[in-house]
């Protein structure tokens, strides 16, 4: 019996992985686009000016490994829709830093009380193993596997 004969998508965990993150992503996504037209390289890109305060692309990029075209392309959206302001870096002309303006700082107040909820949701659903997911997830983003 060969690998391809024993091997289960199913239980892969990889692939698991990437199907709940997808759904869960896509479910939340879903309501942001509908209620305030952002997506989710737009979602991505304004919580982490809200965590961070100011933030680079190449931060996003880093971060969440959030491409940076994709990275760079919503932060002109959110720019041009006045929810962000971006600033060339007087060291390193090549980073451009992107703040919220008092629109964007608006919207996140809108925002983040849906996403709170969510994940508070997330958390009531999962609660009896959300101890060992949460270990389990800091093992798999630390590690280099």
């Amino acid at each position: 019996m060969s690998d391809v004969d024993i091997f289960d998508l199913s239980k892969f965990l990889p692939y698991r992985m990437a199907v709940a993150a997808d759904r869960l992503s896509a479910r939340l996504a879903l309501r942001y686009r509908t209620e305030f037209g952002i997506s989710v390289a737009d979602w991505r890109v304004l919580v982490h000016v809200v965590d961070a305060g100011s933030v680079s692309i190449r931060d996003i990029h880093q971060r969440v490994h959030l491409e940076k075209s994709k990275a760079s392309r919503a932060a002109s959206r959110l720019e041009a829709a006045g929810y962000l302001t971006k600033e060339v870096n007087a060291e390193d002309r090549r980073l451009v830093a992107l703040t919220l303006t008092p629109k964007g700082h608006a919207l996140m107040a809108r925002l983040l009380p849906i996403a709170m909820s969510y994940q508070a949701r997330l958390e009531a659903l999962l609660a009896p193993h959300l101890d060992a997911l949460d270990t389990a997830l800091e093992i798999m983003i630390a590690e280099e596997l």
